[in-house]
């Protein structure tokens, strides 16, 4: 990876809907070789996708919780088992297995209160294997970046 081609990457990172003219202009490049260059770094997994990115409060998900778990029981079967539960769960963000005094940690995109419930009973409660969760609301985002430094 070249420095245009981080040049690239970070003019994605910021705004992918610029179109391919635009962004070879600002690299230097003809709108082709812009282009091949894209198609490469997709082709070699360093672009996953392109998504928008959306603002949960304007689509109803206006609550955001943070949850440590710690499993009972430990071991690859049953952290996947318990990840495969949460990642099948629409409100959970994002999903991480993680070391230190906690096993999972989940970031969720809550409608409401009773969203939050509902997925507690499902998630934590039971037989889901949870010894003990803790619950963060989060009362404000002072960053919430999608793009990887380069």
């Amino acid at each position: 990876m070249d420095r245009i081609d981080r040049k690239l990457l970070n003019l994605l990172q910021h705004d992918a809907s610029r179109t391919n003219v635009a962004m070879a202009d600002e690299v230097g490049l003809s709108p082709s070789s812009c282009l091949r260059r894209i198609r490469r770094l997709r082709r070699n997994g360093v672009i996953q996708r392109i998504v928008a990115i959306l603002n949960p409060a304007k689509t109803g998900r206006v609550l955001k919780a943070l949850v440590t778990v710690e499993l009972k029981l430990h071991g690859e079967q049953h952290m996947r088992q318990f990840l495969n539960l949460a990642i099948g769960e629409d409100a959970v963000a994002q999903a991480y297995a993680v070391t230190g005094g906690v096993d999972v940690v989940l970031m969720l995109q809550l409608r409401d209160m009773e969203e939050f419930d509902a997925l507690c009973d499902r998630l934590f409660r039971d037989q889901t294997n949870v010894a003990r969760f803790f619950t963060m609301m989060v009362i404000r985002t002072a960053k919430n970046e999608t793009a990887v430094p380069l």
